[in-house]
């Protein structure tokens, strides 16, 4: 991670928004080798306005000082929020565009899922309990809700409805087993 006062003005997306400053505007070759820190009042923690006003356009310059400085924080950092660690990683990204961008509240149940995969038995028993508890297993009846042309007849009784508590509790044969 990189310390504020060694981050370059220019180039580097430490405004608010993630936005950079470009190293062609005017004016750039007076501060090209100052950092950040040297924008900021070195007893305060908030920024120089009047040098920040100095060196830099209007728009800028508002850009600069709505950044905010956070008076808790003793060496800045940049960090991704999207990790604990700060540390960007494309799986995070991913995971945040997901979440950001993509309707996924239909797909969540309510339920305590983590204690089914922590469970001591093989893995294709823990699919099982999931597919079960989720709703998700291929019956007959849910098949034919997907679309799927089939008879709706269980194919060990002969019941007219196979769905998952005639598949688990009710089929004769199953009930056996």
């Amino acid at each position: 991670m990189k310390v504020t006062n060694k981050l370059a003005i220019f180039n580097e997306s430490w405004l608010l928004n993630g936005e950079t400053i470009p190293s062609n505007i005017s004016g750039a070759n007076d501060v090209s080798h100052a950092s950040v820190n040297s924008l900021m009042d070195p007893y305060f923690k908030r920024w120089n306005e009047p040098v920040v006003r100095q060196v830099f356009s209007e728009d800028l310059a508002a850009k600069i000082l709505n950044t905010p400085l956070f008076e808790q924080v003793h060496h800045d950092t940049l960090l991704w929020k999207a990790e604990k660690n700060g540390r960007y990683s494309v799986r995070s990204a991913y995971r945040l565009c997901v979440n950001e961008l993509v309707d996924l509240s239909h797909l969540h149940k309510p339920g305590y899922w983590t204690g089914i995969w922590k469970l001591k038995t093989p893995p294709k028993v823990k699919n099982l309990i999931w597919r079960v508890c989720r709703g998700c297993l291929p019956t007959r009846v849910r098949l034919l809700d997907k679309g799927v042309q089939c008879p709706t007849q269980c194919v060990s009784c002969d019941s007219n409805h196979e769905d998952l508590s005639h598949v688990f509790f009710k089929c004769s044969f199953a009930v056996q087993v």
